[in-house]
């Protein structure tokens, strides 16, 4: 079998399986198996295909119209000047995170960061964190999460990056008890128990739940930070949280205390609150 049959009948069978776009989807799958781009793939529609490449290419079809993720299937994902695996372990890294960490370079990049720390928190994957310090190796960089198995990614990708951060293991700031940050970032859980089962299959069937579900409200985790954040966070420090969506004025209202400044939400591209920001207040 050449490229372009197994491309054609990859096509055929995404649409009967009414992938949303089977087209490109079947480049991507087919282009991934082969270890080419898609636009490789269509210049070399007549290249024979070995054995091994086409069971490869049925494996990953197979998983795909399961609904698994196509970053789980390729096993790895680009991020900001990253490259990153993910699998199951961690959550998939979004557009939206690559905005954020592009409007923290924006802000640290003029700053002397010589011996200041960043902590990020409910790491998942690494992909802030690992981003950051990729851009500014002067930073002092910790990841921590709760769930093992996402530090262990977190690690790899360190790894992977060529960066240096620490990896902590605990339940939101827990592990670093007796310490203070110059800047803390994260991403938590943020979504609501009741919303879990209306999310998208690719979602609710392959990605960590602990690392999407907040709880019954889903600002358990922002009232939590509020609370233990002054005990962590140096005076002058600055958080930055993604947030989700139609949750910016409530958290607004949660870090409306004597303790904050600066206290305000960013909406994304296609206007939906998404971003998060304040600062520790001096005495």
């Amino acid at each position: 079998m050449i490229a372009k049959e197994a491309l054609d009948k990859c096509i055929v069978f995404f649409r009967e399986k009414n992938l949303s776009h089977p087209r490109k989807e079947a480049a991507t799958i087919i282009g991934d198996a082969l270890g080419m781009k898609p636009l490789e793939l269509y210049m070399q529609h007549d290249r024979p295909l070995t054995d091994s490449e086409l069971k490869r290419c049925r494996e990953a079809i197979a998983r795909r119209v399961k609904g698994e993720p196509n970053q789980y299937i390729r096993g790895i994902v680009d991020f900001f000047d990253c490259v990153l695996t993910v699998d199951k372990r961690v959550l998939i890294p979004r557009m939206e995170t690559e905005i954020l960490v592009d409007k923290i370079v924006k802000e640290l990049e003029n700053e002397d960061l010589k011996g200041k720390t960043l902590w990020d928190v409910c790491t998942g994957s690494g992909c802030i964190g690992i981003a950051i310090k990729k851009k500014f190796p002067e930073l002092e960089v910790a990841l921590s999460d709760l769930s093992a198995d996402a530090l262990e990614a977190a690690s790899e990708n360190a790894v992977k990056n060529g960066v240096d951060v620490r990896i902590v293991k605990g339940d939101l700031l827990e592990p670093f008890k007796g310490e203070r940050a110059d800047f803390i970032v994260s991403n938590p859980p943020y979504i609501r128990e009741e919303e879990f089962s209306t999310l998208a299959v690719e979602v609710k069937n392959f990605e960590p739940k602990m690392a999407l579900v907040s709880g019954e409200t889903g600002l358990e985790i922002y009232r939590r930070f509020n609370e233990e954040l002054p005990g962590f966070l140096k005076a002058g420090g600055r958080i930055w949280m993604e947030i989700g969506m139609g949750q910016g004025e409530d958290i607004v209202k949660i870090f409306s205390g004597e303790n904050w400044e600066n206290v305000w939400f960013e909406q994304d591209w296609s206007q939906l609150d998404r971003f998060f920001y304040a600062t520790r207040k001096s005495p």
